[in-house]
């Protein structure tokens, strides 16, 4: 065994490692990508009613209904799903960036409800208002 002498090749590294930390940040990220799937994970809740303030209704309003039923009316008159574009262009006189507001009884699913939204879609009516109950709270179980 060689016993070196204390100023003989005793050299400072000045070189900066980085390996570690590029390890530690793998391994950061692997944790975070793992987890963050797990942190959206859907909760049922119920959600509150609106206290916003009631915007002004237009002279004419055109409501496009869904029955308890499931039975579309646009204003009065009942229409069936293959009616319902041709029923729309008549009551706007074919003016596609009128609001229609959608009125639902409670008892309608919302997939029904999102099945109405997206007839409306194709049909080129982009401008859909949901007609509610102003101030009413649900009561707590």
């Amino acid at each position: 065994m060689a016993i070196a002498k204390r100023n003989e090749g005793a050299k400072v590294n000045s070189n900066i490692n980085v390996t570690p930390m590029v390890d530690v940040m793998l391994v950061l990220l692997i944790i975070f990508m793992v987890a963050a799937p797990l942190s959206t994970v859907d909760v049922g809740v119920e959600l509150p009613v609106s206290t916003a303030k009631a915007q002004p209704r237009p002279d004419k309003p055109i409501f496009l209904t869904i029955k308890a039923d499931q039975t579309l009316l646009v204003g009065n008159q009942p229409v069936t799903e293959g009616q319902l574009g041709q029923a729309l262009d008549v009551a706007t006189q074919t003016d596609r960036k009128k609001r229609l507001f959608l009125r639902a009884d409670k008892r309608v699913a919302y997939g029904e409800l999102m099945r109405v939204m997206n007839m409306l879609r194709s049909a080129g009516y982009l401008k859909v208002a949901l007609v509610g109950l102003e101030g009413w709270d649900p009561p707590t179980p």
